[in-house]
């Protein structure tokens, strides 16, 4: 799991080859007005989720998994609580489904990251991760980018 700050995305460009497109689309001047859904930056490979939504709060957020995907969750407004927990920690297997690419886990976070307006949050298939942790609304983006 890496947080910072989206003026220092080149940091980890190179740790994937998606990366770099994945962050240029989270630099765009219109971000904010994109519609709510998924946009194509570069087929399945790399592609953005828009999300609008209400916190479900920290008892309710639900550890979940990728094994494709690597997730960069950043926020455009409001601030997510986003709780992670090492995937080889997890004891409660809810299942997973391959065709979503996304399996739950009943076990409570370890740890909580308050990824704030211009920050964003990597999540890499090792990393069980629990958005919407937070108890507001919030407006983020989610680059699902292959392993």
């Amino acid at each position: 799991m890496i947080l910072d700050c989206l003026d220092n995305w080149k940091r980890y460009a190179g740790l994937n080859g998606g990366f770099a497109p994945a962050f240029e689309f989270l630099l765009r001047d219109d971000l904010a007005e994109l519609p709510e859904g998924k946009h194509t930056i570069d087929g399945d490979r790399v592609f953005a989720i828009v999300v609008r939504a209400d916190g479900l709060g920290k008892d309710k957020a639900r550890l979940e998994i990728h094994r494709k995907y690597i997730d960069i969750q950043f926020c455009i407004s409001g601030t997510d609580d986003i709780g992670w927990k090492p995937i080889a920690d997890c004891a409660g297997d809810e299942g997973f489904d391959e065709d979503k690419d996304l399996g739950f886990f009943t076990d409570e976070a370890e740890a909580w990251t308050a990824v704030a307006p211009g920050r964003f949050a990597i999540y890499f298939p090792a990393d069980a991760h629990a958005p919407l942790g937070c108890d507001g609304p919030v407006h983020k983006v989610i680059v699902k980018v292959a392993e």
